[in-house]
C-alpha cells in the first residue's frame, strides 16, 4: 500500500522564473498566449508526475483547472471547490485566480488580447469538444488557436519519466464477465450502430474492457494506454509492452495486440470507418489524425462508459464487501479520534492512523489522498494536509474527514464530520441541514429516465431554505475496483445522462464557511428498482457505506420523524452488519454508542 506523503506539491516561489521561461518560448514561436491544462492525454482526474504541468508551472495542485498565460497576464482558472486552495498555493504577483465557469477562457482571452493574437495549445491535452467550444467563444475576436508541441515540456528540464506500473489481471469472478464477453458486447454495439471501430482513450474504460488493472497513476488502478476495438472485437492496445507480463498476455489472448504508445497515432489511419470517437473525452489530436487520413469519424460516446457505469451483480457484491471491510477501518479510526484529548493530535496523525487501519482491513491502496481538515482547513473542499499546513485539532473545532480505500473487490469513498469539544452553535444548524439533504437523497424514489440534474436539488433544498449552498456537485460516479471518480454520470445541475440500475454514486452535500469550518457527509449509494403502489417504474438508492453518522452535531428538533427513522434504521444496520466484524473492544464500545437510536 503506497502511503500518503505530506510534502507540499508545488512552490509558489518557483512560478516567476518558470513563467518567464515560458514567455520567452512563446515570443520565439510567435504565440501571444498559451493554455496549460491540468489534464493529461487520457483526460483523467489524476495525473502522473510527468504530466503535472499545471502544478509545476503554477504551484496549484487541485484536481481540476487550467492556466492561460499571455505576455503580461496569467490566470489560473478554478471552480468553486478550489477558490480557497488556489490562493494558498499560487503566487499572487504572478497568477490571478479566475473563477470558472463564471469567467470562460474565451472571454478572458478576448479581454487580454483586444487586438487579436495566436493562442497555442497542445492537441493531446484538450478534447475536440473543448477546442470547439473555445473556438466558438473566440469567433470574430481576431484571436486564433494553433496546435503546438507542448510548450511546458520544452522548458521543464527535470521532467519525471513516464510511469512504469505493471499490469495485473482483474479476475472475472469479481468483474462478473470475461474480457472476451465484454469485447463481444462492445463489438455488437459497434455493428448495430454501423461503426467499423472505436477509439478508446480513457484508461479506466480499457481496464474495464480487458479485465486488467495497473499502477501508473496514484490511487487509481489503471494502465496508461490508448486502444482501438473493431466490430469483430479485436483490440489494439497502445502501452509500454514491458508493463505486461506473461500471465497478463495469456489472459488477454490473441485478440488483443500490444504495441508501444508511439504507434497509436499512425495506426489511426488504418482503421475502417466510420470510427467512433468521443468528442468529450478523446484528444483533439485523435480527431485531427483521423480526419487527415480521410477516415470517416462518428462522434459518439465512449462505448464502454455506460456499460462500465452499470455494475454487474458481481461488481455490486464486491462493492458491498469492500464497504464492510472499509467500515471496520473507519470505525476504528473514529473511535481513536474520540479517545484523544483535544489538542493532543494533528491532522497528519489522523491520516496515518486511518491508513494503518485500512491496510489492516485489506486495502491495497487509498482511493484518493485523504482530506482531513480541522477548523478553517475543513472549509477547503479538496484540502490535502502537508507538513506546512498541518494543524493541531483543538477543542471547539470541527474535523472533516473524507477518505476512501482501494480493495481488490471494490472502491470506497466516505466523509464524516466530527465535533471536537463544543463547536460554534452555527455549526449545528448547518450540519443538520447537510444531513437532511443527504437523508433526503438516500430516501428518494424517482421515475426511471431522470438525470442527475433532476435530483440534485433534493440534497440542496434544506440549505437553500436558509440561504445556503455548496459549490460542488452532490455526487460523482464511482468505479468498481477502479477510479473513485468515474464519469460520465454525476448528480449535479449539469448532468443530463439518465440514471439507471446498477450505477453507483456518492451522496455528499456539504457546507463551508471560509476561515472557520467545513461540513460534508457522504455515503456511496447504488441505484436499484424501487417499489411503487401503482406499478410505476421507479428507482431508488441502496446505501453501501456502513459507518455511523455523528449525531452530536444534530439539532434534533429540526429533523422530521421520517428523517429520524431513517437515521435510526441506518445505524441499526451498521451495528448489525459491522459490529460482528470488529474485534477491538474499544471500537466495539464506541460503535454501540455511536449507533444508538437518536
Amino acid at each position: 500500500m503506497a502511503l500518503q506523503d505530506f510534502e507540499q506539491a508545488g512552490s509558489p516561489a518557483d512560478s516567476a522564473p518558470r513563467i518567464a521561461a515560458l514567455r520567452a518560448l512563446m515570443a520565439r514561436q510567435g504565440l501571444d498566449a498559451v493554455i496549460v491544462p491540468r489534464a493529461d492525454a487520457y483526460q483523467g482526474e489524476y495525473v502522473a508526475d510527468c504530466d503535472a504541468r499545471l502544478r509545476w508551472l503554477t504551484g496549484f495542485s487541485g484536481s481540476a483547472g487550467f492556466a492561460v498565460v499571455t505576455a503580461d497576464r496569467a490566470g489560473v482558472f478554478i471552480d468553486g471547490r478550489y477558490r480557497v486552495q488556489v490562493r494558498a498555493e499560487t503566487d499572487p504577483a504572478t497568477f490571478a485566480p479566475v473563477h470558472w465557469p463564471e469567467t470562460p477562457a474565451a472571454g478572458w482571452l478576448r479581454d487580454a488580447l483586444p487586438n487579436g493574437g495566436v493562442v497555442g495549445y497542445d492537441p493531446w491535452l484538450h478534447t475536440r469538444a473543448e477546442i470547439e467550444a473555445l473556438a466558438r467563444g473566440l469567433d470574430g475576436s481576431g484571436v486564433a488557436l494553433r496546435a503546438v508541441a507542448n510548450p511546458v515540456d520544452a522548458i521543464w528540464p527535470d521532467r519525471p519519466a513516464p510511469p512504469q506500473g505493471a499490469a495485473r489481471i482483474h479476475d472475472a469472478t469479481l468483474a462478473g464477465a470475461t474480457s472476451a464477453e465484454r469485447r463481444g458486447d462492445i463489438a455488437q454495439a459497434l455493428t448495430a450502430a454501423g461503426q467499423g471501430a472505436a477509439v478508446l482513450t480513457a484508461p479506466d474504460s480499457i481496464a474495464w474492457l480487458l479485465n486488467i488493472r495497473g499502477a501508473d497513476v496514484p490511487r487509481n488502478p489503471i494502465v496508461q494506454a490508448f486502444a482501438t476495438i473493431d466490430a469483430a472485437g479485436a483490440v489494439h492496445l497502445f502501452a509500454d509492452p514491458a508493463k505486461f507480463g506473461a500471465d497478463v498476455r495469456a489472459h488477454l489472448g490473441n485478440a488483443v495486440r500490444i504495441d508501444p504508445p508511439a504507434g497509436f497515432a499512425p495506426a489511426l489511419a488504418d482503421l475502417q470507418g466510420p470510427v467512433r470517437v468521443d468528442a468529450d473525452t478523446a484528444p483533439e489530436a485523435v480527431f485531427a489524425a483521423l480526419e487527415t487520413a480521410g477516415v470517416a469519424v462518428a462522434r459518439d460516446r465512449d462505448p464502454v462508459a455506460l456499460p462500465k457505469a452499470r455494475k454487474t451483480a458481481a461488481e455490486l457484491d464486491g462493492m458491498r464487501a469492500a464497504h464492510r471491510q472499509d467500515a471496520v477501518a473507519m470505525i476504528r479510526t473514529l473511535a481513536w479520534i474520540d479517545a484523544q484529548p483535544p489538542g493532543s493530535f494533528a491532522e497528519i496523525d489522523v491520516v496515518r492512523v486511518l491508513e494503518s487501519f485500512r491496510q489492516q482491513a485489506g486495502a491495497a491502496d487509498i482511493s484518493f489522498d485523504t482530506i482531513c481538515g480541522s477548523g478553517p482547513n475543513g472549509a477547503i473542499v479538496h484540502y490535502r494536509v502537508t507538513r506546512a499546513t498541518n494543524r493541531i485539532v483543538r477543542a471547539g473545532e470541527v474535523l472533516l474527514l473524507d477518505s476512501g480505500g482501494q480493495y481488490p473487490c471494490g472502491t470506497t469513498d466516505v466523509t464524516r464530520t466530527l465535533p471536537v469539544g463544543k463547536p460554534d452553535p452555527a455549526v449545528r444548524d448547518a450540519y443538520t441541514r447537510v444531513l437532511q439533504g443527504m437523508i433526503g437523497l438516500s430516501r428518494l424514489r424517482f421515475p426511471r429516465g431522470l438525470a442527475g440534474r433532476d435530483i440534485d436539488a433534493v440534497a440542496r433544498a434544506p440549505l437553500w431554505q436558509a440561504g445556503m449552498d455548496y459549490d460542488h456537485g452532490t455526487g460523482h460516479g464511482v468505479g468498481a475496483a477502479l477510479c473513485v471518480h468515474e464519469g460520465p454520470l454525476r448528480i449535479s445541475r449539469r448532468s443530463e445522462l439518465p440514471i439507471g440500475p446498477g450505477m453507483i454514486f456518492s451522496n455528499e452535500p456539504g457546507y463551508y464557511r471560509e476561515g472557520a469550518w467545513g461540513i460534508r457527509i457522504e455515503n456511496l449509494v447504488a441505484v436499484e428498482p424501487a417499489q411503487s403502489p401503482d406499478g410505476r417504474d421507479l428507482l431508488g438508492f441502496e446505501t453501501l457505506t456502513l459507518v455511523p453518522i455523528d449525531t452530536r452535531l444534530i439539532e434534533p428538533g429540526m429533523l422530521s420523524r421520517a428523517e429520524i427513522a431513517w437515521l435510526d434504521a441506518y445505524h441499526a444496520r451498521v451495528a448489525a452488519e459491522i459490529g460482528p466484524l470488529i474485534d477491538d473492544a474499544a471500537a466495539r464500545d464506541w460503535l454501540a454508542q455511536a449507533s444508538a437510536p437518536l
